[in-house]
């Protein structure tokens, strides 16, 4: 009875922990894979975000382990860094997650322009999608974006002659054809998880029609630990490291707390708080650092699954942690029999529910200019790559914020008995400068002008110098002085 007392929603927690974990278990191995690393450290990073940061406070209900989200960042900083430097780079971004929640800087994530978040989603999805279209076909993949998008041509002509590149494509369209259509089954049925369902058929599949596909290829999981070494701490003077780790801090955190955010609107329970998230995930990610393993964040795909399956408390996903390190310990073999062109059509639909284009069509007729930052956003993670794509898109939407603050206002009325009155209201910015002197400029200069300023929120320094210059500019050419009516106005100065 104490026992029952102490943990009242137990039974609604372990249903909802075996929903989690079955949705996990092929998620976790297909995001490793696709980064380039060991099946296993997916694993155990779903290990740890369910057996750590599943015990820490912040959102009660949200889970954690390795997303789709940085396969990307973390395929491009393997190919760079090598793999021994990953657990530098991990270790690295959870102590800065730390530092940040603890100086309580994790709200502010939440002013991070959403275009931008949602362009470098859509971003990491088309890269995502492309590079596990070689996979499919059982191929190597192009290292660059554009080099993976230019490649796709050829790879589908390359493929109609060759059987067994036909034959993987086959198993990963499959997968993806069966997680689409999974949701119109039977209720009964569907209490499996698509995925897991899709992993499953194609893993009898392979052998019962003798299909040449690639397996997943299996190490063990202490073999697969890898504590980072001392010399590879060195790594961190290089700004390219440094960038890379800005990066996965930067979007791990952002992606983290906007699933806290969304996974609030699906219950009512405790609303997450932010700092404590962050650190949560940040304890997470120091520890998968010290074992090598992927990074971690928030998965919107299993915190929803977990908030459906009727989980009450963090008891869930710390289970589900469990079930998945007996997984791992029990059942190592049976990773080495997925099929990897399987996994490949999973993580192509995740790639695809990363492009958000209904919010597109939505913004586009509503706000062109957040639309814009969007597409921008992910045109340059795939022309570039993932760091200076959001590093553009957090600068388009500071500029757009920029040019929004500074709206100006100018009223003229012209009275031939009193001259021209004219009016400035709203933010008087240099980003606005050369319309307001076009304005002003265009005034008649037969007669008396009295300009107010009383309108003005802010004048910044440069309009003001501006201001004054065509004041003179325009008494001199031997009419009335301009009359300019002053206000204690916000001055910025350089």
């Amino acid at each position: 009875m104490d026992r029952v007392a102490r943990l009242p929603h137990l039974r609604q927690d372990f249903a909802a922990s075996l929903v989690v974990f079955l949705v996990a278990l092929p998620l976790c191995v297909g995001v490793a894979v696709a980064s380039g690393v060991p099946a296993e450290l997916g694993l155990i990073t779903g290990i740890v975000g369910g057996l750590v940061t599943g015990f820490m406070r912040g959102s009660s209900l949200q889970v954690s382990g390795p997303a789709a989200g940085l396969t990307v960042l973390v395929f491009e900083a393997v190919q760079s860094f090598g793999l021994p430097a990953l657990g530098v780079i991990v270790l690295t971004a959870g102590l800065l997650q730390l530092a940040m929640g603890a100086l309580r800087l994790g709200r502010w994530f939440r002013a991070i322009s959403v275009s931008v978040v949602e362009g470098m989603l859509a971003g990491i999805g088309l890269v995502l999608i492309a590079g596990q279209l070689y996979a499919a076909a059982g191929v190597e993949a192009p290292l660059s974006g554009t080099g993976k998008m230019a490649g796709i041509p050829g790879l589908l002509a390359d493929a109609v002659s060759s059987p067994a590149a036909l034959a993987s494509l086959a198993v990963g369209a499959g997968t993806i054809a069966l997680v689409v259509g999974w949701d119109r089954m039977p209720k009964r049925v569907r209490a499996v998880p698509g995925a897991l369902a899709a992993v499953v058929l194609a893993t009898l599949a392979a052998p019962a029609f003798d299909l040449p596909v690639r397996t997943v290829q299996v190490q063990g999981l202490l073999d697969a630990v890898q504590a980072p070494a001392l010399s590879e701490f060195g790594g961190l003077a290089s700004l390219g490291l440094l960038g890379t780790v800005a990066a996965f801090t930067l979007i791990a955190s952002a992606e983290s707390l906007f699933s806290a955010a969304a996974v609030d609107r699906l219950h009512d329970g405790p609303r997450t708080e932010y700092d404590k998230e962050l650190m949560a995930q940040g304890t997470g990610n120091t520890v998968c650092g010290l074992l090598g393993a992927l990074p971690m964040t928030a998965v919107i795909v299993r915190s929803s699954a977990n908030v459906r399956a009727g989980a009450r408390t963090r008891a869930s996903r710390v289970l589900h942690g469990v079930w998945l390190l007996l997984f791992a310990a029990l059942l190592p073999s049976a990773l080495g029999l997925i099929p990897l062109p399987a996994l490949a059509g999973i993580l192509i639909h995740a790639g695809w529910k990363l492009i958000p284009l209904r919010q597109l069509v939505a913004l586009w007729r509503e706000h062109r200019g957040e639309a814009l930052i969007l597409v921008v956003t992910a045109l340059a993670i795939v022309t570039v790559n993932m760091f200076e794509g959001v590093l553009t898109g957090l600068a388009l939407s500071v500029a757009k914020a920029a040019w929004d603050a500074s709206h100006i206002g100018l009223e003229v009325v012209d009275s031939n008995a009193d001259g021209v009155r004219a009016r400035l209201s709203g933010n008087a910015t240099f980003l606005r400068l050369p319309k307001i002197l076009d304005s002003l400029e265009s005034l008649p200069t037969d007669r008396p002008i009295a300009l107010d300023l009383s309108g003005l929120h802010h004048l910044d320094h440069a309009c003001r110098t501006a201001l004054e210059s065509w004041a003179e500019r325009h008494s001199s050419s031997g009419t009335e002085p301009v009359q300019l009516t002053r206000t204690e106005v916000m001055t910025s100065t350089p």
